[in-house]
């Protein structure tokens, strides 16, 4: 049985897409069905066409497909083949693009999967997509110190990434470790317990080994180009991210694309030709109301920036 799934900014994002009832909406992270579901319940003939690598989220999505029909395509594939997709479905063109691009609170919930620093016995696994067999076990494991170092440093922005990976070989060249409570407890004797007051200390850890399984940052930038690329004038993108990685990706992409002339300064006129390609609706980022941080604690990182095609 599932927990219940909580859609982060829901109204947000979607009064962001400024939805049509006839229109083509893309939801690159099907998820649990949150946001696809009320994109159909807020429309009456929209379409929209979902992607996950869960196959416990595509699975979930036949109870949509039951009550929406054909007004809902749903693909099991990675969001970054984005233009592959679009070109295979023979869409020219979408209204809005959704991306929510944080781990699921089913996924989270369901300690089997292994994303949980609270799973204790469970294995490390960690991965979007079940089928493959690249998991969090084989990073810990056989990845190099130094690698281990940067993933965790980079990914994760863990100030003890040295100590923890340093610990981390020490402990599997003793045993291989496989579960989440025996990472946690390496995690846990590698920071100074006064750094331990706010928050888990496992966390970060965790998730830059989430990002590093499932390759989250890799090819982000590119997707949503292509992603712009394929919205129609007036159509818009909105991206929920939940760590400042995936939001600095968004927002400089974001950035670039509003962008007119790069000509130097100093020529007296444009030679460039360069045309911005999307105004910004939100020039900062929304964040979660009180009521939902209070309802809905995963909230409280959450980012949310949209852009409209202008060209």
């Amino acid at each position: 049985m599932y927990a219940e799934h909580y859609p982060v900014m829901l109204d947000e994002a979607l009064d962001g897409l400024d939805l049509k009832n006839d229109g083509t909406y893309f939801d690159g992270t099907l998820g649990f069905g949150g946001h696809t579901g009320e994109i159909l319940r807020r429309t009456t003939s929209a379409r929209v066409y979902a992607t996950d690598l869960d196959n416990a989220a595509i699975k979930n999505a036949e109870k949509l497909k039951s009550v929406y029909g054909d007004r809902l395509t749903v693909i099991h594939d990675n969001f970054k083949n984005f233009d592959a997709i679009r070109r295979d479905l023979g869409i020219d063109g979408f209204d809005g693009i959704l991306l929510d691009l944080g781990v699921s609170s089913v996924q989270l919930d369901v300690r089997s999967r292994g994303f949980s620093y609270l799973a204790e016995d469970e294995k490390l696994a960690m991965r979007f997509n079940e089928d493959q067999s690249f998991s969090a076990e084989t990073i810990v494991n056989e990845y190099s110190e130094k690698r281990l170092k940067q993933i965790i440093a980079d990914y994760g922005e863990e100030r003890f990434a040295a100590q923890i990976a340093r610990n981390i070989v020490i402990e599997r060249e003793k045993a291989r470790v496989t579960t989440c409570g025996k990472l946690v407890e390496i995690i846990e004797k590698s920071i100074p317990k006064k750094f331990q007051q706010n928050g888990h200390p496992a966390k970060k850890t965790f998730q830059a080994l989430r990002i590093e399984t499932n390759g989250e940052l890799s090819g982000l930038d590119d997707a949503i180009r292509d992603m712009v690329s394929a919205l129609k004038k007036g159509g818009r993108i909105a991206v929920i991210t939940f760590h400042s990685l995936e939001d600095r990706i968004v927002k400089n992409v974001f950035k670039d694309l509003n962008t007119d002339c790069v000509c130097d300064k100093s020529l007296p006129v444009c030679v460039c030709g360069r045309k911005k390609i999307v105004e910004l609706v939100n020039k900062k980022p929304i964040t979660a109301t009180e009521k939902e941080l209070t309802e809905n604690s995963r909230s409280k990182s959450a980012k949310l920036r949209v852009a409209e095609k202008i060209v």
